[in-house]
């Protein structure tokens, strides 16, 4: 339950390690493990909470609905795997980082629709390419964290990548921006990050 505007999402709630851990716990996935090489996305709608508690439950899950019917077969059509809901945002892998760019710049399009009592959602987003550790069904680790804390700084309707994100994608199809004096709690302090376009 977000109070106010300095909790705008779940990515600034619990500390990811703690949240990634109590969710593949709870999914009972830990059946196999290692290091996967992939592409971690995650997403939130910015201010969504504030809206959500002004317009009660029924208008939030509406929303969320609508959302998610726009988002997630923009993902699964580009290759995308959905690890997990988080609240207003979710959590998704891709093969490829040019796929995992193409989805989200899709899917923020897709959501330009969406209207539910004169709201319209603005979705960020925020993409790492790594090594995560791969638990069952879900995926932890630093590269997952750094993924999180990219979508965190991200604005209204902006996708931020990570460095290894950007040095994979085709500068005829993408504008990239570096972001200045990016910083953030549980990221690298030399973490190159950019945020995305189409040409």
């Amino acid at each position: 339950a977000e109070l106010s505007t300095d909790r705008p999402s779940v990515l600034r709630e619990l500390g990811l390690g703690t949240l990634q851990v109590y969710e593949a716990l709870s999914s009972g996935g830990w059946g196999e493990d290692g290091e996967t090489e992939v592409t971690v996305v995650f997403t939130d709608l910015v201010r969504f909470s504030d809206w959500a508690l002004r317009a009660g439950d029924t208008a939030a899950t509406e929303m969320l609905r609508h959302v998610d019917g726009a988002v997630s077969p923009v993902f699964g059509e580009r290759g995308g795997r959905i690890v997990k809901r988080l609240g207003d945002g979710l959590m998704a892998t891709f093969l490829e980082p040019a796929d995992a760019v193409d989805a989200v710049l899709e899917a923020q399009d897709a959501i330009a629709g969406v209207e539910v009592m004169g709201e319209r959602p603005r979705m960020r987003a925020g993409a790492h390419h790594g090594l995560p550790r791969r638990v069952g069904r879900d995926f932890l680790g630093v590269d997952v964290n750094i993924a999180a804390r990219v979508a965190q700084a991200a604005k209204a309707g902006e996708l931020l990548v990570s460095g290894t994100v950007r040095e994979s994608l085709d500068d005829d199809r993408f504008k990239a921006k570096r972001k200045l004096m990016f910083r953030a709690k549980g990221a690298p302090r030399d973490l190159d990050v950019y945020s995305v376009s189409r040409r």
